[in-house]
């Protein structure tokens, strides 16, 4: 095990303390860790300076704000995931292609749920995978329904890398996609992360009418023609709707 290994696991020993105790002084974080004092107040120092912990005026150690926010992150991930599961289940059956679960990770989408038993080819698409918000349905499905200031923001920052041969790489031609996916209310793609294959997708909204995931329907591109996508942008706008109305969102 390395040095920089040892800090990490170190630094892991003393928040895991916070586990079973709400707060600890300087001296019960030494005294429960067996950290050395130097040691521990460089890392509780650190720590500090990071939001992980807060340092009250009575000198005791708390959780900060940071894991504040993480913790609604991924209560958010397991009530959306929680939430999908049965209607994601039920579409798949029903349209025997790919779904995905995806949801925003700063710059990038994260897959957080598959299902694809009745889906002959496997796809890029796996649990745990990131994609650039621009590349694919499902995450520009979230990109396209963020507030007006994140999209342009993101434009102005982005560079855009091609995956296969249909990767949107010029932002006139990702704005356009973006202005046609708020009109109509879903995305479509064709080859943009892996060649020969397509999918649909639709946003997911919370309580607050933010954008909080999105959902596809994915396959192989010859069943994503003419008929087929009217069918299945169909089916998928009433199981985008049906979950973000369980997450509490009320359509005007």
């Amino acid at each position: 095990m390395t040095n920089k290994n040892k800090t990490v696991v170190r630094s892991m020993d003393i928040l895991n303390l916070f586990i079973d105790h709400t707060e600890l002084s300087f001296q019960e974080v030494i005294e429960l860790s067996g950290i050395p004092k130097t040691s521990a107040f460089r890392m509780l120092k650190s720590f500090e300076e990071m939001d992980f912990l807060e340092k009250g005026t009575d000198a005791k150690y708390r959780l900060g704000i940071l894991f504040l926010k993480f913790g609604h992150l991924v209560s958010m991930r397991l009530d959306v995931r929680k939430i999908a599961d049965p209607i994601m289940n039920e579409l798949h059956n029903d349209v025997k292609e790919a779904i995905n679960l995806i949801v925003r990770d700063g710059d990038d989408a994260v897959y957080i749920e598959k299902i694809d038993t009745k889906q002959k080819v496997r796809l890029y698409t796996a649990i745990g995978r990131k994609s650039p918000l621009y590349a694919g349905a499902c995450p520009r499905a979230v990109l396209s329904f963020l507030p007006d200031a994140d999209i342009k923001e993101y434009l102005e920052s982005v560079e855009l890398k091609s995956f296969a041969m249909g990767t949107i790489t010029e932002k006139e031609r990702l704005f356009e996609t973006i202005v046609q996916a708020r009109e109509l209310g879903y995305t479509i793609s064709h080859s943009e992360l892996e060649n020969y294959t397509s999918a649909v997708a639709a946003p997911i909204y919370d309580h607050k009418g933010e954008v909080v995931a999105a959902m596809s329907i994915a396959g192989l591109e010859t069943n994503y023609r003419g008929e087929n996508v009217e069918i299945f942008v169909d089916k998928l706008k009433k199981a985008t709707a049906e979950i973000s109305k369980q997450l509490g969102y009320e359509q005007l």
